[in-house]
């Protein structure tokens, strides 16, 4: 992991994500890319028009306040990349990770409201619809302390990629690993040899680095499979989740909107996607 992506607007959900950016990149001996969006118009850049100079007064202002932001202790001793754009075009983003050859978005997001509410319809979605590396989403604590993951994955061989990019970053952050298949009620149901014999037949399409075996995967039967996630992470004390997440569905294919909010909010551990 060389560099990290960090979406700033100044608030303190920003700040946890950049603190625990910091932290990344000082046990990864990485950078970071602090990015900020205006969300100014076209009208405040037309020439010859005096909103122009208001537009470029408010470039000014941004800036310095950008600078103090980033004036921080626990940012000593790391390469920080400022950059500053005028629009609030959260596919900007992946572009910026390509230019500095990112690795990972960091993003701070509310807890008030659950996984549902913060992921779908939000700035993240846009994020996550569009990265084309892990965005790791961090809630209300920046104390990254992280030992333990669950790993959701529905073993298609469409996922082999996405596995493979979740199992080597958690390796390298050395975080336990826990594979965990979601078995649903009614027509998404699956008898064990069903499952068993997807399971294998994943792990025959993967290389053999991985040694990934059968006994490996839980299988654990819910009502939803974010259900099912949460449940089994609060079971095995894990301290972060990963999902899987098509780029043109974003999450909202993951949410059924069924589950009680106080149940889908009970979960504040972090979150990282992986784009299929």
């Amino acid at each position: 992991m060389k560099t990290i992506i960090v979406p700033i607007d100044f608030s303190k959900y920003s700040e946890n994500a950049l603190k625990v950016a910091a932290q990344l990149a000082k046990e990864q001996n990485a950078e970071i890319v602090a990015v900020h969006m205006m969300g100014l118009s076209d009208a405040n850049f037309i020439k010859g028009d005096n909103a122009m100079e208001e537009g470029m007064f408010f470039i000014k202002l941004t800036q310095k306040r950008f600078n103090k932001f980033l004036d921080k202790e626990y940012l000593e001793g790391i390469t920080i990349h400022q950059t500053v754009k005028n629009y609030k075009i959260f596919s900007e983003l992946d572009d910026i990770s390509k230019e500095y050859k990112g690795d990972l978005i960091v993003m701070g997001s509310h807890g008030s409201s659950g996984l549902q509410e913060v992921f779908v319809g939000s700035n993240t979605e846009k994020v996550v619809r569009s990265a084309s590396v892990p965005v790791l989403v961090i809630k209300e604590d920046d104390d990254f302390t992280v030992t333990k993951s669950v790993l959701a994955c529905n073993f298609k061989l469409e996922s082999i990629e996405v596995f493979k990019k979740a199992i080597n970053l958690f390796k390298l952050l050395n975080i336990e690993i826990k594979l965990l298949y979601v078995n649903l009620p009614g027509e998404n149901y699956k008898s064990t040899s069903q499952i068993e014999e997807q399971i294998l037949d994943f792990i025959t399409h993967l290389d053999k680095a991985y040694k990934i075996s059968l006994k490996d995967v839980t299988v654990f039967n819910d009502f939803s499979v974010e259900l099912g996630v949460f449940n089994y992470a609060e079971k095995v004390n894990a301290n972060i989740i990963a999902i899987p997440t098509h780029g043109r569905q974003g999450l909202a294919h993951f949410f059924s909107g069924s589950i009680s909010e106080d149940i889908v909010n009970h979960s504040k551990i972090p979150v990282v996607t992986f784009k299929i």
